[in-house]
């Protein structure tokens, strides 16, 4: 989706022998717990938080030619923004996070400062962000004017001392085990998978787990703003990135200036992280008929039967077929999950999944293996896979207190998969390392209104599988005098990249003028894609 939605990791398997949904959900943020010494860690990392953006505003950013490996032409400047490991200890262990901008394409009269942008994850990258302007992304050309882009990699990710919990090549290595269990033996071993992961990460990235929170990705980011010279911040975040904005405007509530959150992941300390991915999979079923209904309203195209009834059924058997003996020898039901899970995603992957699914009923099994089997002999794209996946998980993990009970695991998703089986079981996976975890686990922040906080833009579609609409209700309720922007009847993830001038031009007044409809507002429905 490289159009800048927030970016799936589709087609990313973990070694759990689980499917990576993508743009998943994402980070939380770790408050202290009530009692003297919450109050006192919290304190200190307050003050580390100061005294490192004290720091980076002295020190600023030394901007140059973006490395040639990093795909970022010019005039897109890269450098660096130092931050400690731990706030509570700010003149501790150093990090280092990759940053970039492009400047205001307006005169100097209409600048407005920096917008820092986040796609999602937990484990996007966002340094693509000012890629917007050199693509000429017509839809962000207003906003352009007026602001620098700025992306960055947040800590772990990419170019920000990566972490890594598996060698990349086996991580990608196809066919996984069926996400869907037919045994307690299938259980068991994907139990297995899931520790020996969770202990891959001790191995590998040991030393950076228990930092690896959304709120120390929050205290990142303020940091960034004073290396920018900025002395309030304007943010872009979408997906996690959501999250991420919730809980930066609840520690830096007066340092903010405008904020855009776009799909948004519920921020209730309840729903962090265990049950906001067991929303999800009932989320992913609706959206996953709506694409089946879709793909039937235009079978004319397609082939595929003329009712949702008829193309879950060659969907069944697809995942039958793979199951009994994967297609091409890599492509088995994992790997079907991984590619598939890009339609309920994003609507602009209904005609390339639909036109896959329809060559191989036709007989064209090769379209199937090119888009869904692993690239082995794409190392970079492999390395970031596994390292996102990495993030993900430590981000999730670390973030709140998982069930430890295997019990609790096994009745919530059993009882669940039976009418949402789409992409519960996969979904289950990918989270269980969280029940081994072998870092401290935090208390999730209370996201809510504090003294300075300004008006926030939230804008989510009613029917997103990944960031349920419930979510952009709950921070609506905590963010007194955000305005909320629905889109009616619409399910893509990430509203704001979509053409819909009744969001688009909303976006823009607020982001140019800091202007608010009086009440919240809702939007028909963006075009449907069209075969």
């Amino acid at each position: 989706m490289r159009d800048y939605r927030p970016k799936s990791r589709v087609a990313a398997l973990s070694s759990a022998g689980v499917l990576v949904t993508a743009t998943l959900i994402a980070g939380a943020v770790s408050a202290p717990t009530a009692g003297a010494v919450g109050r006192h860690s919290q304190d200190r990392e307050a003050n580390g938080v100061r005294i490192a953006a004290a720091r980076a505003a002295q020190a600023g950013v030394d901007w140059q030619d973006c490395p040639a490996d990093w795909g970022l032409e010019k005039p897109i400047q890269c450098g660096w923004v130092t931050v400690p490991l731990d706030y509570a200890h700010p003149y501790g262990k150093q990090i280092k996070l990759a940053v970039d901008r492009i400047g205001n394409t307006g005169s100097k009269s209409e600048r407005q400062g920096a917008l820092v942008y986040n796609p999602g994850g937990p484990g996007g990258s966002g340094l693509r962000f000012p890629r917007r302007v050199t693509t000429k992304n017509a839809l962000w050309a207003n906003a352009a004017k007026a602001y620098d882009f700025v992306g960055f990699d947040p800590r772990g990710v990419g170019h920000s001392t990566p972490i890594s919990c598996v060698d990349p090549q086996e991580f990608v290595k196809a066919p996984k085990p069926d996400p869907v269990p037919d045994s307690e033996a299938d259980k068991t071993a994907q139990r297995k998978l899931a520790r020996a992961y969770a202990q891959g990460c001790a191995e590998r990235s040991g030393w950076m787990l228990p930092h690896m929170t959304t709120p120390n990705t929050a205290r990142d980011l303020d940091v960034v703003r004073a290396a920018l010279g900025e002395r309030k911040l304007n943010y872009l975040g979408v997906s996690y990135g959501t999250y991420l904005g919730a809980v930066y405007g609840t520690l830096f509530p007066g340092h903010l200036r405008r904020m855009v959150v776009d799909s948004v992941v519920n921020p209730s300390r309840e729903k962090i992280w265990y049950e906001a991915n067991l929303d999800q999979d009932v989320a992913f079923e609706g959206r996953w008929k709506d694409w089946q209904d879709w793909v039937a309203a235009n079978d004319a195209a397609f082939h595929l039967g003329t009712t949702r009834a008829a193309v879950q059924a060659k969907w069944l058997e697809l995942r039958a077929t793979a199951k009994k003996s994967p297609i091409g020898g890599v492509v088995g039901p994992a790997e079907l999950i991984s590619f598939f899970q890009s339609a309920p995603y994003y609507d602009s992957s209904w005609v390339p999944v639909a036109t896959v699914f329809s060559k191989y009923v036709a007989g064209d099994t090769q379209a199937l293996i090119d888009a869904a089997a692993p690239d082995l002999s794409d190392t970079a794209g492999n390395i970031a896979s596994e390292n996102s996946n990495a993030v993900y998980t430590a981000v999730e993990c670390t973030d709140a207190k998982w069930p430890t009970s295997w019990r609790k695991w096994d009745r919530d998703n059993t009882r669940l998969h039976r009418d949402h089986p789409f992409m519960t079981w996969a979904n289950a996976w990918m989270n269980l390392p969280c029940a081994t975890w072998p870092a401290k686990q935090r208390t999730p922040v209370e996201v809510r209104t504090h003294k300075g906080l300004p008006k926030v833009l939230i804008v989510q579609s009613t029917r997103d599988a990944a960031t349920p609409y419930e979510g952009a209700v709950e921070l609506h309720k905590r963010f007194k005098g955000s305005r909320l922007i629905t889109e009616k009847d619409a399910g893509s993830h990430g509203v704001t990249s979509l053409v819909n001038p009744c969001v688009n031009e909303r976006v823009d007044a607020y982001l140019l003028k800091g202007t608010l409809d009086r009440k919240d507002v809702t939007c028909a429905p963006h075009a449907t894609p069209k075969p």
